[in-house]
């Protein structure tokens, strides 16, 4: 399977993030809008970093979101650190790799990196969003 098909389903049946790429910084204020009407989730993510690599691994391992659920960004921090830095700025949140960033109503709600990433930490946070 190549990688871009693994961005969007898995063999094993089980349900996989439908990740959107983020490549342009043209996007950010679209993702910001669309957060008014569903959570937007992005997920910084270092292709050059074991640890990076294994945080991804582990959300696609335990992900039992629906597309419904929530917006899903992937952002390639070694080929897009623009769009990376332009999100830590208008933020205002350090930038780190790798992180997640919750985004509900047009702002960030919540955030990690490293470890403390994973599918029962972003469940936690989706619960505590008023409508």
């Amino acid at each position: 399977m190549s990688i871009s098909n693994h961005f969007s389903q898995q063999s094993n049946g089980k349900s996989a993030p439908h990740w959107k790429k983020l490549i342009r910084l043209e996007q950010l204020p679209e993702l910001v809008k669309e957060s008014y009407n569903i959570p937007v989730v992005l997920f910084k993510h270092s292709v050059s970093c074991g640890l990076s690599a294994m945080v991804k691994y582990q959300l696609e391992e335990e992900w039992s979101f629906q597309v419904k659920d929530l917006s899903f960004y992937y952002l390639d921090l070694i080929n897009f650190r623009d769009i990376s830095n332009k999100i830590a700025e208008e933020f205002d949140i350090l930038h780190q790799s790798p992180q997640v960033i919750v985004l509900h109503k047009g702002q960030p709600t919540a955030n990690t990196s490293h470890y403390a990433i994973g599918v029962s930490w972003l469940k936690e946070q989706l619960s505590t969003l008023s409508e």
